[in-house]
């Protein structure tokens, strides 16, 4: 039972990783698509697309959830529940899950404008250090050694944001707010997901933030078919492979671990976001840049390691 047990939650960690690398290079396309088009007139497509893009697979799954038993093997809660029960949990996780993403995404895609790619991807990933903290209030308990991996990321986001005048950019503070509502999320989901179908919740999740979305683009901005057209390439990436696969891995890989854990492999989509926005966009980093970066994927990999048996 102890090798299973290791070998879901390797599985699941798997997950969380696939979507990160999705995420990170999801920024690159962001940034291309702010080239011709407006924050949330690009978030629109790319939510409601990605909605879309589930809906088959959400109805596939409608009776049949495969990934119902938690990685300690016990059966998830949500699965022996009445399905009048699996539905309200399924329509309000999906209103509080696309609300968070709705804000999350509308503060990122708008901090994205003045910052760089690379430098959105780790500011968003400071979810990592909110998580723990958010968590503390509702009964949510980490090993030190989740602490000390905090402890060490928080130095490496210093060494890659801080500026020498320890100033920060309008974008980097934008995209703080997109960190809180993405720590937001996370818990969210973590209360949620072992109480309804997963796809269906993702489905869900982005048709709400689609559809919130769309008030700002008409009150604040003008959408155009031409800049849409223009951009189709970056909101169908970030439609199919961020939106709907990545965070319905997200949702998936979540079951059975900690949040705070989650949020650690999550967060090597800031590292991600970095390498492709030098390969792709051509984007340059300075030496304390990369520091930081090589210690927050440290604290990634440490927050791994064996911590011994967790007290009962």
């Amino acid at each position: 039972m102890k090798n299973n047990t290791g070998s879901v939650q390797t599985r699941h960690s798997i997950y969380l990783l696939l979507a990160a690398f999705f995420w990170g290079t999801t920024f690159v396309a962001q940034d291309m698509a702010m080239e011709v088009m407006q924050p949330f007139t690009f978030n629109v497509c790319r939510f409601l697309l990605g909605s879309m893009v589930l809906i088959p697979v959400a109805l596939l799954t409608g009776r049949i959830d495969p990934l119902s038993v938690n990685y300690r093997g016990a059966e998830i809660p949500g699965v022996s529940t009445p399905p009048e029960e699996r539905r309200k949990h399924l329509l309000l996780g999906g209103f509080c899950c696309g609300l968070c993403v709705f804000l999350a995404g509308g503060f990122q895609q708008v901090g994205i404008v003045y910052t760089t790619a690379g430098k959105s991807g780790f500011v968003t990933a400071l979810y990592i250090i909110l998580v723990p903290i958010l968590g503390l209030f509702i009964g949510r308990k980490c090993t030190p050694m989740i602490w000390l991996s905090i402890a060490i990321a928080i130095v490496g986001f210093y060494f890659l944001c801080i500026k020498e005048d320890f100033s920060v950019n309008r974008g980097d503070l934008i995209t703080l707010g997109s960190s809180f509502m993405f720590a937001t999320q996370i818990l969210t989901v973590d209360h949620f997901s072992p109480k309804c179908n997963g796809v269906q919740l993702s489905c869900l999740q982005f048709l709400v933030a689609g559809l919130l979305s769309l008030i700002p683009a008409f009150v604040f901005e003008n959408p155009e078919f031409a800049a849409i057209q223009s951009a189709i390439l970056p909101i169908l990436y970030s439609a199919i492979l961020s939106s709907g696969v990545a965070y319905t891995l997200q949702i998936i890989g979540q079951r059975g671990l900690n949040p705070t854990l989650a949020s650690l492999l999550m967060s090597v989509e800031s590292v991600i976001s970095v390498l492709a926005g030098w390969i792709i966009l051509g984007d340059t980093l300075t030496g304390k840049e990369i520091l930081g970066c090589v210690l927050v994927f440290a604290g990634v990999i440490l927050a791994q390691m064996p911590a011994g048996k967790p007290k009962r």
